[in-house]
């Protein structure tokens, strides 16, 4: 099926073609939620919701505004960064046990690793190092502007004026 007629039929509330398009789409949407929740468990959850939400919000879905898949990947990174930002979440993580943090810091991995399965490398490629910590920090850690100003001793009206250059760039090397 070709993917515009699936959306179509999606967005009209057919099971099968909602179906193909989890399957096309959750695994990666499920990583880059793990990526910034940090707990499988808790991300796999999260995906479930995201796509029940895509499901009804179907009809909000508009191909001029953008690719069906980067429309699911926003909603999914609200859900993730919502996720972090929660009490509970925050919570938990005061009570990891110590052998949860040596998990985290021996199966580390940097954002190069992780683009090359979400298919951003590409994206990135010709970028300075600034506008990738940036892109880092605010798409796939969650931070804030005011959090990455705080952390890279920045002013925030410099971190939105980077942003917004190196998201341009970005444009240019889809084009």
């Amino acid at each position: 099926m070709q993917l515009d007629n699936l959306i179509e039929k999606f967005q009209k509330k057919d099971s099968a073609a909602f179906e193909a398009l989890y399957n096309m789409y959750a695994e990666n949407i499920c990583g880059v939620i793990n990526v910034i929740v940090k707990d499988t468990e808790r991300s796999q959850e999260i995906c479930q919701d995201v796509f029940v939400k895509i499901w009804e919000k179907s009809d909000q879905y508009d191909t001029s505004k953008g690719r069906f898949f980067t429309w699911i990947l926003n909603i999914a990174r609200n859900a993730a960064i919502d996720e972090v930002r929660s009490k509970t979440h925050k919570n938990q993580k005061k009570n990891l046990p110590v052998d949860s943090l040596v998990g985290i810091y021996e199966n580390g991995e940097d954002l190069n690793d992780r683009m090359d399965t979400i298919g951003l490398q590409s994206l990135l490629k010709g970028l300075k190092e600034k506008c990738i910590l940036l892109i880092d920090m605010l798409y796939f850690k969650g931070y804030t502007q005011k959090e990455a100003a705080k952390e890279l001793d920045t002013p925030v009206g410099t971190i939105k004026t980077r942003i917004r250059s190196c998201i341009s760039n970005i444009r240019k090397n889809m084009a």
